[in-house]
Formats: C-alpha cells, structure tokens, sequence
C-alpha cells in the first residue's frame, strides 16, 4: 500500500497552539472521570469500604485477566444530571478478558445512591447488553444494586426500552448461546432479583449478597410480616433452599476466583472472520493528533494526517482521490485488522456523497469493516446544489450506510451537525461503537447558523419583534446550541459510548475490531452500484 506522508510541523504556532487547546480539554475530560471514580461521596465510599465491600472498579480488576485492557464505556453518563446525584449513572460497564475471552462487563456501583438505577443507568445497562449481543460476548453481571430510583420510576420502569428490556435481552442473549453469568455482592431487590434469577450461573457471597422480590420493608406492609434482611433473602437461603444462587462463598476474593474458572470451562469458540495481518506501528505518533485538529471546527485541516497517525504502518489505499476531494475514502489496516475508512475534508457535496456510496457498497460487497471519521458541517445548501441533486446523492449516502452489514465504527473527531450526522453513521444508524473527541460538537447546526435562522424567521413573522428583543432571542438559542453541542452534554446522555483522547483512538479501535473478527460475516444485500 502507499504511505501516507505527513505535512506536518510540529514547532509551528498552529501545532503548539492546537496541542495547548487540546490539552486542556483532555485535562477536563480525565478530572471529570476522576469525579465519577470518587467525587462528592467520600462518606459513602468509607461506609462501603467498612462493609468490607470492594469498591467497583477494584472488582473488575480482580476478575479480568491481569494487565489486560479494560474498555470502560459511558464513564461521564448522567454527567450533570440529577443535581450530580448519579455519577457514572451509577454502574459500570466495559469489555475485559477473562481466561482470553472478551466478556461484557455490567457492574453496579453501590457507592452511588446504594446502586439503585436512574433512567440513564437503565439506558446505559441495555447499551451494553446490545453491543454484547452484537458482538456475541458473555455478559458478566456484578450486581449490588437498590433497584430503581423510586422518583424517576416513570422514565425507568414501564416503557420499551426501560429496565424490562434489560430482562428480556438477557432471555434473547442466553438462548443464542451467549453465556449469563451473575455475582452477588449486595442488594438484588425487586426488579433487580431477576438479574441472578436470569443468568445460566449464579455466584452469591454470604453475609452481602441479598435477593428479594420485596424487601423487609413491602414484606412488613403487605403481610404485616416482620423479618430481617439476611433471613429473607441471604446467601444461605437461597443457596440451600430456594436454589436461586449455584454457588456460595465466603469473600468476594473467592467469588471472583470461581468467575474466573466458570470461564475457564466455559469451551468458549474463537474463529477468525478477518484477514488478519501482521500489526505495524503508524509511521507517525498518535500523540501528535493533539497538535493537528483544531478545538475549532471552522478551521480546516487535511483529515490524512489524522489517518497517517491511526493505521499500520501509516499505509493507505486511498479510493478515488481525485474525484469528491471533500471526503476521504480508502482501505487500510488497525492493529492488523483490515477497515474501510471514510472521513470528511469539508463540507459534503454531490460528489461526495456518491463517491462515499459507491466505497461503502465496496467494503460491503468485500466483509471489510467501516470506520467514519466524522468532522462535517452537513451537506450542501443552496440553489446549485440542489439543481445538482443532493438531496437525492446525499440519500444513497445514506441507504448505503443504513443498509450495509458489516461492522461499523464512528469517531467524532470535530463538527457533527445535521444530516452529516446521519451519512456519516451517526448514533441513529447503529455502528457497533461510537466515540467522541473532546473537541467534538454535534447538534441540528451551529449556534451561529442557529441564531441566524431563528432571528429571520422571526422577523418575517406576524411577531416580529424590536432589536432588543431580537438581541435577546439571539443569546438564548446560541447559548442553548453551545451548551447541547458540547461533547459532555452528549456524553451524558449515551449519545456515544463515551469520550476518549485522541491518542487512545488507534488503541481503542484495534480492541473493537478484535471483538468484530469472531462474529461470522453477514451476506451483502447488495451488489456495488457504480455512483
């Protein structure tokens, strides 16, 4: 393959001044996680640790194999939110290995509100459920958990894809061959006891691990019944006689001893579905993508510098470099896994879009994985544009992506906004996994584009308005925009899988590739369309 060959000039004042903004939004981002980690509950993390509890994240590393890579997904979720009541949306999830098999990770954090589940940890636990599903991975369930957060019951309780949902994908999960494994580590209430109660093996430890479908306090108002928690619902109960748990244990050291050997046993498959090729380091260091993406997204940049420091070797067959130059498309290889990459250089246009069709039918047609780097302000506007057709080109675009069944990746590396949102498979197509910059932005528009149109509809309309209160308006919707568009607000809400630093992008989609190459390859549902 060509090597790509970098421009760059690492003591120029727009590197230094780019790697300076960067720099301190990757401090921002690692204090906010450090808050989630341990902030605002010191009390309750000595009350837990005095219970002779591990706290979460020590659990995970007991479990998974030493010095392996742990995935943490959606670590900011419910960033903001609840009055920073439910940091992390109180669970954690991530991918790990465990005796060499990547297993999905879902654990609570009894540290935060007892663990018991907020909207966002709901929709954070179904997240994962469904990129195990997709990626065919056991789940790992270490549950300590209150249940459901009785005042946001309404959002987290009776709809489709609230915690029910959770319940029925572990069903789907056991019944396609994806093995259900539960540890017992402190509260299964209500809802929550179903968790152990649907896995193929159940772990509780004596003393912590608690499972109930009403606690002392509904059994003492329904029947008028007084009994403590341990005699309802400990480990001895339901390991000797009501058979829930397989296996009790005395210390949580113990249980994740028997995690491990449960997995060991487990005659998990590994196949390969890729052609793999031998992992060559980027001729150029990821740490540099820091001083070549600008913070600001109306700043231009040649987006094969950001591929020059993510592929093996820095090699990239690059597909039709001449034609609809303001998208990039080629086939290169991440830690020896082979992708398609289609990244944005401006503004998509007609050409554009065709080109990017016509590549994304090609991987397609040949199993190779997709990956988009998106950094775009939509597609084009104006008379010329549509005269050429771009709501027509713009929409193969778009089936192209929607319809493609390979395994798909997204990076927001810069702008995300409007239907570039979508033809770059944006969350609503449902690429396996998608992961924000710090600089990232993503909304309808931008704020400027945003004021600009909500002032002249304003002023063409019957209200019309003074210049004030046009003023007025002005500063709330652009404030409004900046404050949606901001990476920690989309975060929050599971609009990606989480932010990451530039420099760990490489990394972190070699280990999700590494997931892709032992699910079997899915037909192509269509043949190439030359564009």
């Amino acid at each position: 393959m060509p090597k790509l060959k970098t421009r760059i000039d690492r003591a120029s004042a727009d590197f230094q001044r780019n790697h300076a903004d960067n720099t301190a939004l990757a401090e921002l981002l690692r204090e906010r996680q450090s808050w989630v980690v341990s902030g605002n509950r010191e009390r309750e993390i000595r009350r837990h640790l005095d219970r002779g509890k591990m706290l979460v994240r020590d659990r995970i590393n007991c479990v998974v194999d030493p010095c392996s890579p742990f995935l943490e997904l959606s670590t900011l979720a419910a960033f903001g939110q609840y009055d920073d009541q439910s940091p992390g949306a109180g669970i954690v999830t991530g991918i790990g290995m465990i005796h060499g098999i990547h297993v999905m990770i879902i654990a609570n954090d009894a540290t935060v509100k007892g663990g018991t589940l907020f909207p966002q940890s709901v929709e954070k636990h179904i997240r994962a459920q469904r990129i195990a599903e997709e990626n065919r991975l056991p789940c790992l369930y270490l549950v300590d958990s209150g249940g459901a957060f009785l005042p946001t019951q309404d959002r987290s309780f009776p709809g489709k894809d609230h915690f029910g949902k959770s319940f029925f994908n572990q069903c789907q999960m056991s019944t396609a061959g994806l093995p259900q494994i539960s540890v017992v580590l402190g509260g299964c209430t209500a809802g929550g006891a179903y968790v152990p109660a649907l896995s193929d093996e159940v772990i509780i430890v004596r003393g912590i691990g608690r499972i109930f479908l009403g606690g002392p306090p509904i059994v003492k108002a329904a029947l008028k019944e007084i009994v403590d928690a341990e005699t309802l619902g400990g480990a001895e109960l339901h390991t000797y006689k009501s058979g829930v748990s397989d296996l009790m244990v005395d210390t949580e050291e113990q249980a994740y001893s028997a995690v491990r050997s449960i997995f060991e046993s487990l005659n998990w498959p590994r196949q390969n579905t890729f052609d793999r090729r031998p992992v060559s380091a980027p001729l150029y260091d990821p740490e540099e993508l820091s001083g070549i993406v600008p913070t600001d997204y109306k700043v231009g940049y040649d987006v094969r510098e950001v591929i020059a420091r993510l592929v093996d070797g820095s090699d990239f067959q690059e597909f039709k470099p001449a034609y609809g130059t303001t998208i990039v498309t080629g086939f290169a290889f991440i830690h020896g896994y082979p992708i398609g990459i289609v990244a944005n250089n401006g503004i998509l246009f007609s050409e554009s879009a065709l080109k990017a069709t016509h590549f994304i039918e090609l991987c397609n047609q040949r199993g190779t994985p997709l990956l988009f780097l998106q950094n775009t302000t939509g597609y084009m506007v104006g008379q010329q544009a549509e005269e050429a057709g771009i709501a027509k080109d713009g929409a193969k675009m778009v089936a192209a992506v929607a319809c493609a069944t390979v395994p798909k990746y997204t990076v927001l590396i810069g702008a995300s906004f409007g239907a570039g949102n979508y033809g770059m498979c944006g969350r609503g197509f449902e690429p396996r996994f998608l992961f924000a910059w710090p600089n990232s932005k993503i909304a309808t528009m931008s704020s400027e584009t945003a004021e600009t149109v909500l002032v002249d509809i304003r002023r063409s309309g019957l209200k019309g308005g003074t210049e004030e209160e046009l003023e007025e308006l002005k500063l709330g919707v652009r404030q409004q925009y900046e404050t949606q568009s901001d990476p920690f607000y989309a975060t929050s809400r599971l609009w990606d899988d989480g932010i990451i630093e530039p420099g760990q992008t490489r990394d972190v989609l070699g280990l999700c590739l590494s997931l892709a190459d032992r699910v079997p390859r899915a037909p192509a549902r269509f043949r190439v369309f030359r564009m």
